[in-house]
């Protein structure tokens, strides 16, 4: 029993801990899941399955709600505080919001299963999961007197903003109006998931890029930050708003953006640390993601609205290619330097880190290539999604519930 309850008061000696723990559950199963769908459907393996909704309605909120929030509040619950010289936040608070996250998001791949009258009830308990999470945060924002919080302010707000696309979720589950639904999955894209991933890359990237690369002084744009941040926000109202030809004006600049960065930080550099190279090819997907889209959009507009390349290609770019990638890189660098072990990986995660990428690349792939092709590389990057974050997983999930390699707390 003294064993239990001391794996547990590892456990939750800190919240990258559990929330970590939750997120690397769910980077195995929000893929396993869609991997069943994509073969049983295509009849390459039994029956096609029936779901409680649509299996792209599902398959985006386990994406936007139900993967990435648990390493967010898991990086800046432990990152707040440090930030802006504050106190650390209680078990009492990120503890019960880890719980009611998990418990939600397990409880909708029930709701998928059975009856669709669960997956409100799973939302709910996400809702308020994030609820008690961003009140640990704001707590610690208005506690402290920091004199720089541009850049907490700001991934309040994007938290706040998921929240929201969150209920707009249940909204669509309570009333089925289509509406709710676009709205949720265009602002946890361009109002939450992009500003996130855009502002902690600004902050932490210069920062871990000097401390690991000797006499590299990076300079601290802060036009970069705004203009991502205003693109992004330009592409969601345009988005909701139906004006796909018109796209490309927020898409541009924060292309230019983001790619001004990557150079100024030294992307080729960065290759001499594997762990601090990660960050950066995540973050140049960001670029290349949002010059896909930038293309689109104009390719759109000069065909009168009638042709619309690539599909989700410029959107997969996104997602697995830069927020997937940026949280592998945090999520070890956080594993490893808040578990006492040393700061450097090994060759099979970094075998994982290069096949990330080839996810990437299958997927965009998927939609530019001819129909034949397609289906046989969305499932080829859903199963390699699998192999490669297996080993990660069964890696550093042990991390959480052990004590800390150095003996230190936390």
């Amino acid at each position: 029993m003294s064993g239990v309850n001391n794996r547990w008061s590892s456990f939750t000696a800190a919240p990258h801990r559990v929330m970590f723990f939750g997120g690397a559950l769910q980077v195995l199963a929000v893929m396993l899941w869609w991997l069943v769908e994509l073969v049983t459907r295509s009849g390459m393996f039994g029956q096609a399955l029936t779901w409680s909704i649509a299996p792209a309605a599902a398959h985006a909120w386990l994406m936007i709600y139900g993967l990435f929030p648990f390493f967010m509040f898991g990086f800046l619950m432990t990152t707040f505080p440090r930030w802006m010289a504050g106190t650390e936040i209680p078990a009492r608070h990120y503890v019960p919001a880890f719980l009611l996250m998990l418990s939600g998001a397990g409880a909708f791949y029930i709701g998928l299963f059975t009856d669709a009258g669960m997956l409100p009830v799973a939302v709910l308990g996400m809702l308020a999961g994030w609820a008690m999470a961003l009140y640990a945060l704001l707590r610690v924002l208005l506690d402290t007197t920091h004199s720089d919080k541009r850049h907490p302010v700001v991934l309040f707000i994007a938290l706040f903003m998921g929240w929201c696309g969150l209920a707009s979720y249940a909204g669509w589950l309570f009333t089925d109006e289509a509406r709710y639904l676009d709205i949720s999955i265009q602002t946890g894209l361009w109002f939450f998931l992009l500003p996130v991933f855009a502002t902690v890359g600004h902050r932490m990237i210069p920062f871990f890029t000097s401390s690991a690369l000797p006499q590299s002084v990076l300079p601290r744009s802060y036009w970069p930050w705004w203009t991502m941040l205003a693109g992004s926000m330009a592409h969601g109202l345009l988005k909701l708003a139906g004006a796909g030809a018109w796209l490309w004006l927020g898409d541009l600049p924060l292309a230019v953006a983001a790619l001004y960065l990557s150079h100024v930080w030294g992307f080729r550099r960065s290759f001499a640390v594997p762990l601090l190279a990660v960050l950066h090819v995540g973050f140049a997907w960001l670029g290349i993601a949002m010059s896909l889209f930038a293309v689109q959009s104009m390719l759109f507009a000069y065909s009168g609205g009638v042709s619309f390349v690539w599909g989700l290609a410029p959107l997969h770019a996104l997602t697995i290619g830069c927020f997937a990638t940026l949280i592998i890189g945090m999520g070890t660098r956080v594993t490893l330097g808040h578990s006492g072990l040393p700061m450097k990986v090994d060759g099979p995660i970094k075998l994982m880190f290069a096949g990330m990428q080839i996810v990437a690349l299958l997927r965009v792939l998927a939609d530019m290539l001819p129909a034949q092709f397609s289906y046989w590389f969305y499932v080829a990057a859903a199963a390699m999604w699998l192999v490669c974050f297996f080993p990660w997983v069964w890696r550093y999930l042990p991390a959480y519930w052990r004590p800390r390699a150095d003996g230190q707390a936390g």
